[in-house]
C-alpha cells in the first residue's frame, strides 16, 4: 500500500513543468522545451521532439574557462554578410514543388558562419533565426500563395539550413509542404545529418551548402543511402 502511494506521488511529480518553478535552469540543461521541461541532450537532433520542440537553447553544462554559467542563453555569433548561391531572376510566379524554384530562391549563406563556428559546442541556431512574418508573407506571394499563416501544412523553410550557416535572407527561403513525399520533416533529418557529417570532416561546408541549394533530395540519397521518404 505504502509503495503504491509513493509510486503515485512519483508519477504526479513527473508531471510538474520545471519552468513553472522559481530559479534558473538546472545545471547541465542544454535546452528549454516549449512545454516548459528541460533537455540535457548533447546533440541537437531530436531535442525536445516529444515536448513541442525547442523554445530556447542554453549554454548548459559546466562553463568553460571564462564562459557563461550553466543555464545562460547562448550568445549569437557574428554572421557576417549574406552570400547568394545564385542570381534571383524572378520575384513572382515561382514554381512550387519539393525543391525551391532557383530562379526565385537560389539559396544563400552567411559568410561569418564558418565550419569552426557552426561546429562549436556553443553554436545554437535559435540565436540566429530571424525571419519576420512580413518576409514569410513575401515568400508566399512570390510562390503564388495567399499571404497568411498555414500552420503545420506549410513551412517557410531555409534552403541552406541554419545548421549549415544558412542566411535568413528571402533568397534562402521557400514554402515547403508539411506532408506528402519529401516534406520539411524529411529535410529536417537531412539537415541534422549534414551538419554532423560536415563537423566530422567528411564533407566540406561549401559542398553541403551548394548541394542543399541545388538538389537536397540527391544529398539525402548520398548521406542516407535511400530515397527521401516521409
Amino acid at each position: 500500500m505504502t509503495r503504491s502511494i509513493f509510486c503515485a506521488l512519483g508519477a504526479i511529480a513527473a508531471l510538474v513543468v520545471p519552468s513553472a518553478l522559481a530559479g534558473p535552469a538546472p545545471p547541465g540543461a542544454t535546452a528549454r522545451c516549449r512545454d516548459g521541461t528541460y533537455s540535457f541532450s548533447q546533440h541537437r537532433s531530436g531535442t525536445c521532439s516529444h515536448h513541442g520542440g525547442v523554445a530556447v537553447w542554453l549554454a548548459g553544462g559546466a562553463p568553460a574557462s571564462g564562459g557563461s554559467p550553466a543555464g545562460t542563453p547562448a550568445q549569437p555569433p557574428s554572421v557576417g554578410s549574406t552570400v547568394p548561391l545564385g542570381a534571383t531572376t524572378r520575384t513572382s510566379d515561382c514554381r512550387r514543388g519539393q525543391e525551391p524554384d532557383r530562379r526565385c530562391s537560389p539559396g544563400a549563406y552567411y559568410s561569418g558562419l564558418t565550419t569552426a563556428v557552426i561546429c562549436s559546442s556553443t553554436f545554437r541556431t535559435a540565436t540566429i533565426r530571424d525571419v519576420p512574418e512580413s518576409v514569410k508573407f513575401a515568400v508566399e506571394r512570390e510562390y503564388g500563395m495567399a499571404a497568411r499563416g498555414y500552420g503545420y501544412t506549410i513551412e517557410i523553410d531555409h534552403i541552406v539550413p541554419l545548421e549549415l550557416g544558412g542566411s535568413n535572407a528571402i533568397a534562402n527561403l521557400f514554402p515547403e509542404p508539411g506532408s506528402g513525399p519529401d516534406n520539411y520533416h524529411v529535410k529536417d533529418r537531412l539537415e541534422n545529418r549534414a551538419h554532423d557529417v560536415v563537423c566530422a570532416g567528411q564533407l566540406s561546408l561549401h559542398t553541403a551548402q551548394a548541394a542543399m541549394a541545388t538538389d537536397w533530395e540527391a544529398l539525402y540519397r548520398r548521406l542516407f543511402g535511400v530515397t527521401p521518404t516521409s
